[in-house]
């Protein structure tokens, strides 16, 4: 039994006529007579009763026509499905993000781009630090990731998003708590609260570098599990730290935050995707985050 024999035996069954169903299919009537005949006998009894200028289904034909109609319907159901899948309009994206990035308004942004856009593609968001992010991507365990900069890719194609300073905050009652802006060198005597570099390695080099640059040697006093929880230790007292400018929204009591005056201590947010990973919903979203990327620059 081929598709289209299900589709000629509809048009006759809708018009109850050989020649309408012919014209309306777009072939000549003995073909679709022929197909029709070919079906019944496939089938081993007749569905249609002839008469001299119409036809009639039989009881066998009422039938099949339930089930063929059917069999068309979801044939067109799993074709238009397929066709959004391939243009990224369905199907699933699991979407990876380093802790710290959520804070930037640009990654909601983004978000509600994409969705707006594409509102039939299921999200999985997985939350974890820029190394294992970086695993997960490259095992296609994670389709794509929004991770912090500096960072090694190991080959994964990058996409920037948003790039941003770096600040000092400070415990409360700090002797330099009055100022806007402070020079890293002026921190050179106090504890630093840091991430463990495994987590941003990079990240955490580039700071401990511009620390040598302003020409002190600091001393991490406590890690903290994620770059957004040096903070709040910040707040107990513990030490000083420097977190990109976004997080500024976490206010524990009494902390203040400062500009830096030497501004090359700076970090980017930007997605990681593997660099052959062909998937329409992939590539939808990195042509989002270009877009986000360019208007944000035209609003600065």
């Amino acid at each position: 039994m081929e598709f289209r024999q299900l589709r000629y035996f509809l048009a006759v069954a809708e018009h109850l006529h050989f020649t309408e169903a012919a014209r309306l299919l777009g072939i000549a009537q003995p073909p679709l007579s022929q197909q029709i005949q070919k079906l019944e006998r496939e089938i081993g009894t007749p569905l249609f009763v002839r008469h001299p200028r119409r036809v009639e289904l039989t009881e066998a034909g009422r039938l099949f026509r339930e089930r063929a109609q059917r069999l068309v319907d979801d044939a067109a159901s799993a074709l238009a499905e397929a066709q959004n899948a391939g243009r990224g309009e369905s199907g699933r994206l699991v979407l990876g993000f380093a802790g710290s990035t959520v804070f930037h308004p640009l990654v909601a942004a983004l978000l509600q781009r994409y969705r707006s856009a594409w509102p039939n593609v299921v999200i999985r968001c997985e939350e974890s630090n820029s190394t294992v992010l970086l695993d997960r991507v490259q095992e296609a365990k994670v389709d794509a990731a929004l991770v912090r900069l500096p960072l090694d890719c190991r080959g994964l194609a990058s996409e920037a998003l948003v790039e941003e300073d770096m600040l000092a905050v400070l415990p409360p009652g700090h002797r330099l708590g009055r100022r806007r802006r402070i020079g890293l060198g002026a921190l050179a005597g106090d504890p630093l609260i840091l991430f463990p570099r495994a987590i941003g390695p990079d990240l955490h080099d580039s700071i401990i570098s511009a620390c040598h640059a302003a020409g002190f040697n600091p001393a991490i006093s406590m890690e903290s599990p994620q770059i957004s929880s040096t903070v709040n230790l910040v707040a107990a007292g513990f030490g000083v730290t420097l977190i990109p400018s976004s997080m500024r929204q976490i206010q524990p009591k009494g902390v203040t935050w400062h500009a830096l005056n030497d501004r090359a201590l700076r970090t980017t947010i930007a997605l990681v995707h593997r660099p052959r990973a062909n998937a329409p919903t992939v590539q939808n979203l990195v042509r989002v985050v270009r877009e986000t990327a360019r208007h944000s620059r035209r609003e600065a």
